[in-house]
């Protein structure tokens, strides 16, 4: 025989789910004002992918947010957005089994899914690795959160250990990851550790829906008590 739950489990029921602020099944989450959230790395994306450029610090190139390693390094080091500081360039992962590619300095190429970019790329964004598939033509629903994601190369934090003039970077047309000169120039997104845009029930909020969750529980028990009559 099929037990229903009761009417007072009901109600709890409810009333937590309607306390539980920001719940979804996706990967990343739009957490609005330019933030969003990957649940998988636990990370902060700022949505704006060129935002160097768009922001008016890029001096370096006027025109296309393209900066050398040392400068990217320092936008995201002085980088303060949404309120919050401790922006940093994305991690890259040396080893990585998950690379196509081993080369004698560390793991690249294709399908790198260890790096924080790589994990954007292919898990979160969809993309196809390959010559020409641009993440504008190769992508998933949520290519649309970020704006200025284009098919270029953009900065890693992590430097190559063998080659301390030489930088990670990923390619968005087409998934590759591999070096460069710290000289070169090259775009950057930046990221925050954490869910920084999580959103929080207020305390009144709070309080309204403990009054509910209690009121609801009294009428399911005077029901129930006159049913037992």
């Amino acid at each position: 025989m099929r037990r229903h739950p009761s009417g007072l489990s009901t109600a709890v029921m409810i009333c937590v789910f309607f306390a539980l602020p920001g719940i979804a099944n996706a990967a990343l989450i739009n957490r609005g004002g330019g933030l969003i959230y990957d649940t998988d790395l636990n990370i902060t994306w700022l949505a704006d992918a060129n935002y160097a450029y768009t922001s008016g610090y890029d001096t370096q190139d006027a025109t296309d947010g393209l900066m050398t390693h040392a400068y990217a390094m320092a936008w995201a080091d002085q980088l303060t957005y949404g309120g919050f500081t401790d922006w940093r360039l994305p991690t890259t992962l040396q080893p990585d089994s998950s690379c196509a590619n081993q080369y004698s300095f560390g793991n690249g190429g294709w399908n790198c899914t260890g790096s924080e970019m790589g994990h954007l790329f292919y898990n979160e964004l969809g993309g196809v690795a390959g010559n020409g598939t641009n993440i504008e033509d190769f992508h998933n629903a949520n290519y649309s959160l970020f704006t200025n994601l284009t098919s270029n190369q953009y900065w890693s934090s992590t430097s190559v250990a063998t080659l301390s003039t030489y930088a990670w970077q990923f390619y968005f047309g087409g998934g590759n990851q591999y070096v460069n000169n710290k000289a070169g120039a090259i775009r950057a997104m930046a990221v925050h550790p954490g869910d920084i845009g999580a959103t929080t029930v207020p305390v009144p909020a709070a309080g309204w829906l403990l009054g509910s969750a209690l009121g609801l529980m009294g009428l399911v028990r005077r029901k129930q008590a006159k049913q037992a009559k």
